[in-house]
């Protein structure tokens, strides 16, 4: 986290933070923007590689992962009000 004065006054030292994740710049002492790498961006905002439903898809060859979601009535329990 960074001041929007200490961003105004060393925006290389921001890039440089940025690269190990995103870097809340705040304004007043509230956060009010987010810096972070471009292609982070890309992923998070969807386009890169689609809609969640698109990345979470096993289509593609390679998908090394099983996932198979527990049944309703397996995990539902009736609610115990004593």
């Amino acid at each position: 986290m960074m001041s929007s004065r200490e961003f105004n006054q060393n925006p290389s030292e921001a890039k440089r933070a940025a690269e190990d994740g995103p870097v809340i710049v705040t304004d007043r002492g509230e956060p009010a923007y987010v810096l972070l790498r471009y292609d982070t961006y890309r992923r998070l905002s969807g386009e890169q590689g689609g809609s969640i439903v698109e990345m979470l898809r096993q289509d593609e060859a390679g998908a090394d992962f099983n996932f198979e979601p527990p049944r309703i009535g397996d995990i539902a329990r009736p609610a115990v009000l004593d």
